[in-house]
């Protein structure tokens, strides 16, 4: 005799706080025969599959359920809660990929199951993602974002998470950063500071530790300025531009492009400088002309340590790497100088040290698009 099973599913979600039973959805059938009678009161076995990518693929979780249908032929199953046959439900990775529901049947209770046939699950994997979170996060009315976690009490608490403008410690050596937002873009509005100082004459090596320079090999000035850092340590010796390199997590050195539409944000190349320069000259050289700091970006003249090991210009000019080659043995810099308003792009040896800034990682792709690069002075 041909089964037919009529789906009528509710789907729901059972989820205790402190996980102390699986997380299971129910599904409800009703068994007719192929003449569309009920079959009531009658031992069935089932044998659930939930398969990835497609009606067809993996069965990444099995388990089979013995039951009796009631007098309306109805069948109340437990999904993830069944007997064990292979897979661990728990560990599914709903929103890795598309899951279906695979049903097989033995209308005699056994295990001579035929295929009833498999349908995509589409609510149940959202809901089972979302029980898995320890976490929840709600924004106000003024878009501050709000973390709401359970504590080991099942109390809920909750912590306003960091925004941009907030502080960021970086949590390698709990160094803290002012940032700040300018259009799109997080900037760190301070430099770098990260690493163990070495001595100027020295080149910076592909170890297992950040390497810095301070200048005039004074740890005082690496206070002020930050430190400096050749390219390659400075990109912890990948060549990938936007990589993290001695960024924390979540922040990634800034691209030639992302320089370029800071500097585009601001005005342009003839006055972006004073809106990103500090304008107090206890550290500019006067006049620090066109300094306004209205950015927030606060540039500060680190100066600059040469591919001989000397150290020069410091109070003069902000030098800031781009994470972007320009030849093989240069990449690009953008500098600010205390004589007038602009940001100049130019390439340079990566054997010289240049501060370095920081840009918070965006989702999937820049907030704003780019301004094409600028024309190179060399």
């Amino acid at each position: 005799m041909r089964i037919i099973i009529l789906f009528m599913v509710t789907i729901t979600i059972s989820v205790t706080i402190l996980a102390q039973v699986p997380h299971t959805f129910s599904y409800q059938a009703v068994v007719r025969d192929n003449a569309g009678n009920i079959l009531d009161n009658q031992i069935v076995s089932f044998r659930i599959s939930i398969l990835q990518d497609n009606a067809t693929g993996l069965a990444v979780y099995v388990e089979t359920h013995n039951t009796v249908t009631n007098q309306l032929g109805l069948v109340n199953l437990e999904i993830g809660n069944g007997n064990f046959i292979s897979g661990i439900f728990s560990n599914i990775n709903w929103s890795a990929d598309i899951f279906f529901l695979q049903i097989e049947l033995d209308e005699t209770g056994g295990t001579n199951y035929q295929l009833m046939g498999s349908s995509q699950l589409l609510a149940v994997p959202y809901a089972l993602e979302a029980a898995h979170a320890r976490s929840l996060t709600l924004m106000d009315e003024n878009g501050r974002e709000y973390e709401v976690t359970i504590d080991e009490n099942g109390n809920l608490v909750s912590n306003i998470k960091w925004i941009c403008g907030d502080t960021l410690t970086d949590l390698r050596d709990n160094q803290k950063y002012v940032t700040v937002q300018i259009e799109n873009y997080c900037w760190m509005a301070e430099n770098m500071n990260i690493g163990i100082r070495i001595n100027g004459s020295n080149n910076q090596n592909n170890n297992d530790t950040i390497e810095k320079y301070c200048y005039n090999n004074d740890t005082a000035n690496c206070d002020i300025y930050g430190g400096m850092y050749q390219w390659n340590e400075m990109m912890q010796y990948a060549t990938s531009q936007g990589v993290q390199g001695i960024c924390p997590e979540g922040w990634h050195l800034p691209m030639d492009s992302e320089w370029t539409a800071l500097t585009d944000s601001l005005g342009g190349i003839d006055i972006a400088g004073g809106a990103m320069k500090e304008v107090d000259t206890t550290h500019w050289s006067s006049p620090n002309a066109g300094a306004t700091n209205s950015s927030g970006f606060t540039a500060l003249p680190g100066g600059f340590r040469n591919s001989n090991g000397d150290f020069s210009n410091l109070g003069n000019y902000g030098n800031f790497w781009a994470s972007t080659e320009s030849i093989i043995n240069n990449a690009w810099r953008r500098y600010l100088a205390y004589s007038n308003a602009n940001v100049v792009r130019i390439n340079v040896f990566k054997l010289y040290a240049l501060s370095v800034r920081c840009l918070k990682d965006y989702s999937t792709q820049p907030p704003s698009k780019p301004s094409d690069p600028l024309p190179g002075d060399g």
